[in-house]
């Protein structure tokens, strides 16, 4: 009878944590528990609840790591088994949330036959109308076909579910976006401190990174999400940034970083309130990733109309410089923004540059400046 209490109790606890994960995978969110055999017809899903957790609507392919396609071979980058949407399909979960708490999802995906696809993640019901966030996959910054995306959203509801949809419409209706690897994270809201007048300077608040994954999380542009991934932080660029780890890349500091892999298409900012006439110091470092990207780069920061460009010889082995930036407050609220000046490639064709840390931006008092 003790043994019969002890199992229900631990089934209960097992129950209780696959519907309260804060920073992890959701339940079969790599795929790897898929449809039964007589709910597939060759690598198409028939049944609208065939994969465990998920819902599918429209043409849904479970794939498998190492299946042709013509003459391509699909990759899974974890694991064994992902999912393939064809045209207007979508798979979704049911997931419990906390109330008003603020999330990032983090998702892998590839793009297959077509040059431009696009994928819409939204969380359902919401309160905002548009609260949803369009990936285009057409630029892939992953050396091996894979990349991660993040989006950010507000818990409306303790219980919403979880919507990757492809909005494209192909020739061939097998083509589409594949999936792999769905992920939540729980992010703290962060505040300015007497250190540090900006918000998540270190960048050690934002979305989940897969353990496995060694290409880091892409962080979509601000027109392409309502809610930054990166608190405190905007990416107000035309391309995504790249939030990288201490685990896969060399870091200036602590266990994040951001990476501006797309030249000034690339950028982050964030808008500070600052006294008009106060001087202010804004210092940063830079450097690579120790991720092969090679040659000469360029950092821009700028403090409202205030701007300094910091050089950098990258050997692709890691290392990095400091910046500072001294600048007197025109305004009530300073734009603070980083980009990248250049276009940086490695040698297998994929998309990189220099990496931004430690940002800080303090008042000082400097009696020999003249206004």
């Amino acid at each position: 009878m003790e043994k019969l209490i002890l199992l229900i109790a631990l089934l209960f606890s097992a129950c209780h944590v696959s519907f309260s994960i804060t920073d992890g995978l959701l339940p079969n969110g790599d795929f790897e528990l898929g449809p039964k055999s007589s709910q597939l017809k060759g690598s198409l899903v028939t049944s609208h609840n065939a994969i465990p957790n998920w819902t599918i609507s429209g043409l849904v392919e479970y794939i498998k790591s190492g299946q042709k396609q013509g003459d391509m071979l699909l990759v899974v980058p974890e694991g064994t088994y992902a999912v393939r949407l064809g045209n207007e399909a979508s798979i979704k979960q049911k997931v419990q949330l906390v109330k008003g708490r603020f999330y990032s999802l983090t998702l892998s995906a590839a793009r297959t036959c077509a040059q431009e696809e696009k994928l819409n993640i939204s969380v359902e019901p919401s309160i905002e109308k548009s609260d949803w966030g369009v990936f285009p996959i057409q630029t892939m910054y992953g050396s091996n076909g894979w990349d991660s995306y993040a989006c950010g959203f507000i818990a409306d509801y303790s219980e919403m579910e979880i919507v990757i949809h492809n909005p494209g419409l192909e020739e061939d209706p097998s083509c589409g976006p594949l999936i792999d690897s769905v992920a939540l994270r729980v992010l703290n809201t962060p505040t300015r401190t007497r250190a540090n007048l900006l918000k998540n300077g270190d960048f050690e608040e934002g979305p989940y990174v897969f353990p496995n994954a060694s290409w880091g999380v892409l962080i979509p542009p601000n027109i392409e999400d309502a809610h930054s991934p990166l608190p405190g932080w905007m990416v107000e660029s035309l391309k995504a940034v790249k939030y990288i780890d201490s685990d896969h890349f060399t870091i200036p500091n602590g266990k994040r970083a951001i990476e501006l892999v797309a030249g000034k298409e690339s950028a982050i900012a964030q808008e500070v309130i600052t006294t008009i006439g106060k001087f202010y110091e804004l210092t940063f470092d830079l450097g690579d990733a120790n991720n092969s990207c090679e040659g000469s780069m360029i950092v821009e920061a700028f403090a409202g109309r205030d701007t300094i460009q910091v050089p950098y010889k990258s050997k692709g082995k890691g290392g990095f410089i400091s910046g500072k930036l001294r600048f007197k407050a025109m305004r009530r609220r300073t734009r603070i923004r980083f980009l990248s000046t250049f276009y940086t490639m490695k040698i297998d064709g994929s998309l990189c540059g220099p990496v931004i840390d430690n940002i800080k931006l303090l008042s000082v008092r400097y009696p020999t400046l003249v206004s």
